[in-house]
């Protein structure tokens, strides 16, 4: 089973439980969003066919986390008049976890499988927001430690209370607190021993 699902001028065969890097949507990881640009359905050997979409048909989803696209380099050139510009630039996208495919006001998906589904993506978010939320806390450590160490006080308050607010939520693992340095070797002397 699977369908032609089209999202931000693109257009993409989806089936359920599949993971998709799609444009960016209004929605936050771990939102369910429905889309109704669907082109084709195909189930147990019946297709559907849109004119341009299937009437009544929706394609539901997960969003697992957000992302970028590799850095892509734009330089521009005109030759023998000294004009060259360069310019950077990242796509930003979500990453869309199928949980349903329904056609005609029906799921063609059965009940315990869009469950796995929904609890697979709504892990992979949490995973994704935990990551982010230590990222923002290691981001405070450092602009509190910034501040104090300049001698600005207003700052320092404000990151000391945005690292209250993130209270439980920010978890620094043990190997990143101890230091980089190599262990000591044992001696020779030791070894013969």
């Amino acid at each position: 089973m699977y369908a032609v699902i089209e999202t931000g001028g693109k257009q993409y065969r989806v089936s359920p439980g599949q993971t998709v890097e799609v444009e960016l949507l209004a929605a936050e990881p771990g939102a369910s969003v429905a889309l109704d640009r669907v082109l084709l359905v195909s189930a147990n050997g019946n297709t559907l066919v849109g004119t341009p979409v299937v009437p009544g048909a929706k394609v539901v989803g997960t969003i697992a986390r957000e992302g970028r696209g590799r850095k892509i380099i734009v330089y521009k050139y005109k030759s023998k008049k000294r004009y060259r510009r360069t310019q950077g630039h990242r796509q930003d996208y979500m990453y869309l976890t199928i949980t349903d495919i329904q056609a005609e006001g029906k799921s063609l998906v059965s009940d315990e499988e869009r469950q796995r589904y929904e609890r697979l993506a709504l892990r992979a978010a949490n995973r994704y927001l935990r990551k982010s939320a230590e990222q923002l806390g290691v981001e405070m450590i450092d602009l509190l430690a910034r501040a104090e160490a300049t001698g600005d006080t207003a700052t320092a308050e404000a990151a000391a209370d945005e690292l209250e607010a993130l209270d439980g939520e920010l978890s620094i693992p043990e190997a990143d607190l101890e230091s980089t340095s190599k262990p000591k070797r044992a001696s020779r002397a030791k070894k013969q021993q």
